[in-house]
């Protein structure tokens, strides 16, 4: 988490409330989910929206899922750090840096130009090279 970071809070309180009121146990998913800045994978006026618990509309009529789907399916993946995951439909690029955080490697998979393009340019930013 960077110092600069103002979403920071709202972040705490998600995955807070991911653990206390929406069951999700595994604490490597949940400190995945603090430490990735949702609100950078979303469009830039729904950014104050990008922590509470709806989907929210992306480029090429998509959305990026609500943060507990996101993290009950990584926690069904049991994922260790030596696994590797395919993804398909890798959408904004949210879920696929959640993975990147889990597991070794990450192989996604998007059939909208706009969003792949988009996402890669978030995961490179955000120094993930096993994806």
């Amino acid at each position: 988490m960077k110092a600069t970071d103002s979403h920071a809070l709202q972040r705490e309180r998600m995955v807070r409330d991911l653990a206390e009121r929406r069951g999700l146990k595994d604490a490597r998913v949940l400190e995945a989910m603090r430490r990735v800045q949702r609100h950078l994978f979303v469009k830039d006026h729904l950014r104050t929206q990008a922590y509470g618990e709806h989907a929210l509309p992306i480029a090429g009529g998509q959305t990026i899922s609500q943060p507990w789907v996101v993290g009950r399916m990584s926690e069904l993946l049991e994922l260790a750090p030596e696994h590797s995951v395919l993804e398909i439909g890798t959408g904004s690029g949210y879920q696929t840096a959640i993975l990147a955080l889990l597991a070794k490697r990450v192989f996604s998979l998007e059939r909208v130009a706009d969003l792949a393009h988009q996402a890669i340019r978030r995961i490179r930013e955000m120094g993930l090279v096993n994806v």
